[in-house]
């Protein structure tokens, strides 16, 4: 009974993580699109202080979800893929972001993450494109 007892503890504790679970490409699903997560240079995961996980295939999808969520905005872990290292996840918050027709995302949004906005420039550095952090970025995308 104790071990029956101990195994409930765990699992709830589990159940409750507030640490991401890795996206399953081809796998998982986009939480606003619906689309299968496939691109590992793309993707976008949430999780709430009570540990409920959100994953996007876009970093354009997981802003258009948090729309009119600011206190999911506030509360929760916002992770986006580092372009340059695909499927490695970092803070969206301190992410720097490129918008280029260089580098095509897939909602159509050419939008793509960085660990630092200095990163982005280095990989494409033209006239065309813009560049942005968390706060420019989820306004521009919600205008």
């Amino acid at each position: 009974m104790k071990r029956i007892c101990l195994l409930l503890i765990v699992s709830l504790a589990l159940a409750c993580s507030k640490i991401p679970e890795p996206i399953v490409y081809g796998a998982d699903m986009c939480n606003f699109c619906q689309m299968t997560i496939v691109t590992k240079t793309h993707a976008a995961q949430m999780v709430t202080d009570k540990g409920k996980q959100y994953k996007f295939d876009a970093i354009e999808c997981m802003i258009h979800f948090l729309q009119d969520k600011q206190d999911l905005l506030s509360k929760s872990q916002l992770l986006i893929t580092d372009y340059k290292t695909p499927g490695t996840m970092i803070d969206a918050k301190t992410a720097g972001y490129l918008v280029s027709s260089k580098i095509t995302s897939p909602m159509g949004a050419n939008l793509s993450g960085f660990n630092s906005i200095d990163t982005a420039k280095q990989t494409i550095n033209d006239d065309q494109a813009n560049y942005y952090d968390w706060e420019r970025i989820f306004i521009k995308l919600n205008e």
